[in-house]
């Protein structure tokens, strides 16, 4: 009888001796590129529409002559108190269009509606 308990509990305890622990390791590693910088100038441009286009282009008469512009889908049609026009412009109407850009790349972001 005590050989059978005494096996038995060998039998139980031997798993145990043999048992192997595992170490995970995690490394955290941190890059950091180099910054850049980017500088877009905003300008504007006064004149009286020509022609508009919702959403596509808007050409402005200006004392320069007549000058293009790419609405952009972030560009907001406002009036003299910064609320949104939702009308859309005629031509004749006096505006300032405020843009990035320059040459054939010129992008509206905000055109201010003077009447």
């Amino acid at each position: 009888m005590k050989k059978s308990i005494l096996t038995l509990a060998c039998a139980l305890i031997t798993p145990l001796a043999f048992a192997q622990t595992s170490t995970t390791t995690t490394e955290q590693t941190t890059t950091t590129a180099p910054a850049t910088t980017t500088e877009t100038t905003t300008t504007y441009s006064a004149g009286t529409v020509t022609t508009y286009e919702p959403g596509k282009t808007i050409v402005v008469k200006s004392e320069q002559g007549p000058v293009s512009f790419v609405l952009g889908t972030a560009a907001r049609i406002v009036d003299g108190a910064g609320r949104i026009v939702t009308a859309p412009l005629r031509s004749g109407q006096k505006v300032k269009v405020y843009y990035t850009g320059n040459g054939e790349k010129r992008v509206v972001e905000r055109v201010l509606v003077e009447e």
